[in-house]
């Protein structure tokens, strides 16, 4: 019973719209707080440092699509996860775009030495820069451009992009001895790389 409310949820119209929405709305209150003073002492710090936390949440989200696709047996979850990691890029891409004017002032040459010289930094960059090929290739015809086996492959470092996520996000948090935050997404990770690696083996040995 329960299963097929699931099922009848996830397949319904209005499912993809109300996801979008979910997944714009920290994004709609940022912007919000911005215009109206409520981000505190220092607003673009706020802004940089929340847009990379939607970032990494939205990252935990799509990567758990397919261990609870399989945990409850649901197939049509599948059709929400392309979405949600297209989702993830918009919030890097604003997270870098964030940084680069409020803490760079758009200057190139300093963005290169800073990522040169702060290694998570330069962690944060190869992550978006891993992210930017997944979003490009997200697409139905990148896949058949790819063939099936490369496109799968390439899109499996989603786990190496989390893992640079949550080792920049626990570089920014070190400095202010900020860890408690840190360990939650470090466990949430981990629980998904494992459900993960579960799900690659369990289909060899049925093989």
């Amino acid at each position: 019973m329960a299963k097929g409310l699931l099922h009848a949820a996830a397949m319904h119209p209005a499912a993809k719209p109300v996801l979008h929405l979910l997944c714009l709305l920290p994004l709609a209150w940022l912007v919000y707080a911005a215009a109206f003073d409520a981000l505190g002492a220092n607003p673009a710090e706020a802004l940089i440092r929340s847009l990379g936390d939607w970032t990494l949440r939205l990252l935990c989200v799509t990567l758990a699509v397919t261990p609870l696709r399989r945990l409850l047996g649901l197939p049509a979850l599948a059709r929400f996860r392309r979405m949600l990691g297209v989702y993830s890029f918009a919030y890097a891409t604003l997270h870098l775009l964030a940084y680069a004017g409020f803490d760079m002032g758009w200057d190139m040459a300093e963005i290169l030495r800073d990522v040169a010289k702060r290694p998570f930094i330069l962690v944060g960059m190869c992550a978006f820069v891993l992210l930017l090929a997944l979003a490009a290739t997200s697409f139905n015809r990148a896949m058949r451009w790819l063939g099936g086996r490369r496109w799968q492959l390439l899109h499996r470092s989603v786990y190496v992009i989390a893992l640079l996520a949550l080792l920049h996000f626990f570089w920014m948090r070190a400095g202010k001895n900020d860890f408690a935050e840190v360990a939650v997404y470090a466990v949430m990770v981990g629980v998904l790389l494992l459900a993960r690696i579960g799900l690659f083996f369990g289909r060899r040995s049925k093989a």
